[in-house]
């Protein structure tokens, strides 16, 4: 099996399970319980946060630990909006962020809310001066993600920061799902306000992130109820996979450069062939992230591409997967202005340091003998 669609999910380090198995066997009690039991949950909870905090390079208060990155995203966005309309109700994004961001601004829409969308260039790039040019009295919110997940573009977030550095009033949120391990996105020095990470874009566990909010936001609170997380998630905490989500943090610090060189060469391998292939056009840009490679095969439907290749126990994407089974344009290339056979044609190749050359060779060859039967058979 070769396994190339890591931007959806990547597969549990076997030391991240173990830990999830153990927390969960040793560890069951509910945290706010005021018995030993529960207080001996409560501490290892405690270590867990501070241990993220330490290697996010945060404050051990600013991490909410969450279910994933929808979660964080509509925590960041509804909870900034709801709880400082009073100020304002004018909301800036861009035009190519994830589902989870896109559905919660419309949904805030609904109630009332004006949300300014920023268009992208063909690199699936905004530009910082755009943004701020969307700027009014009445802003209250600025969200960009880091990294874009179909195409791997990488977006300004230091110079969007540094900028809205002069209206420290607005919020600025980072959707940094796909950019954790792969870009560094220091918070502190470039004006970030609330950061969105997920434990399973990292070889960790389904079900388990982190919302890194600095001391000075107010959120409304999404749940009500028990005053877990900082009064901000109601619900008895998840231990087992909030100590598997550290425990996969800790690797990927542990191994971040060296997974970084070994993502760049399997990008730069798989780009070299996708160019000598006549039937093929690159969509991501050439300074994108390294994980995240994007093309189409004009003329091919790509679910045909993808069930062509899953017989042969290749794994690819087409577009997010929580977007996938939408209507078959991408809307993140057609954000790009390209035309309607390449955004309805585009394949999304996504790898983890669990990839290596020979992956990336056996899929181009696969990839060959696909288009060509069904190109023939298409005559």
């Amino acid at each position: 099996m070769i396994y190339l669609d890591n931007s959806a999910t990547t597969q549990p380090y076997p030391e991240v399970l173990a830990s999830f198995q153990k927390a969960a066997e040793q560890y069951f009690a509910n945290p706010s319980s005021i018995h030993s039991l529960g207080s001996e949950v409560e501490r290892l909870l405690d270590r867990s946060r501070k241990q993220a905090a330490s290697l996010l390079h945060v404050d051990t208060n600013e991490v909410i630990f969450t279910s994933g990155g929808t979660e964080g995203n509509n925590m960041a966005v509804k909870g900034v909006a709801l709880q400082h309309q009073n100020r304002g109700k004018h909301l800036i994004t861009t035009s190519i962020e994830h589902p989870s961001v896109m559905e919660a601004f419309r949904a805030l829409e609904s109630l009332g809310f004006e949300v300014t969308y920023i268009d992208v260039n063909r690199d699936g790039l905004v530009d910082a001066e755009a943004v701020m040019n969307a700027v009014r009295p009445d802003t209250i919110l600025v969200s960009v993600m880091s990294v874009n997940n179909e195409l791997g573009s990488i977006q300004p977030i230091k110079d969007i920061g540094r900028k809205l550095k002069a209206h420290p009033k607005i919020h600025f949120h980072v959707d940094h799902v796909q950019g954790l391990g792969k870009i560094d996105l220091p918070m502190n020095e470039w004006g970030i306000d609330l950061c969105t990470i997920s434990g399973h874009k990292i070889h960790g566990v389904k079900g388990t992130g982190a919302l890194l909010v600095r001391k000075h936001v107010s959120l409304f609170p999404m749940l009500h109820g028990g005053s877990q997380e900082a009064e901000l998630r109601a619900g008895t905490e998840n231990l087992p996979g909030t100590v598997a989500f550290v425990k996969a943090l800790r690797i990927l610090k542990e191994k971040e450069q060296q997974n970084r060189d070994h993502l760049w060469k399997l990008r730069a391998r798989l780009r070299e062939a996708l160019r000598d292939r006549p039937y093929c056009v690159l969509n991501s840009p050439e300074d994108g992230v390294s994980h995240i490679t994007n093309f189409s095969i004009p003329g091919l439907k790509p679910e045909v591409v993808i069930h062509a290749l899953g017989q042969k126990e290749i794994y690819i994407s087409t577009k997010s997967a929580c977007s996938s089974k939408q209507p078959d344009v991408s809307a993140v290339l057609k954000a790009c202005n390209f035309d309607y056979d390449r955004t309805t044609s585009a394949l999304r190749v996504s790898f983890s340091s669990q990839n290596t050359e020979e992956d990336i060779k056996q899929f181009v060859d696969a990839l060959d003998e696909a288009v060509h039967h069904l190109q023939a058979a298409m005559r």
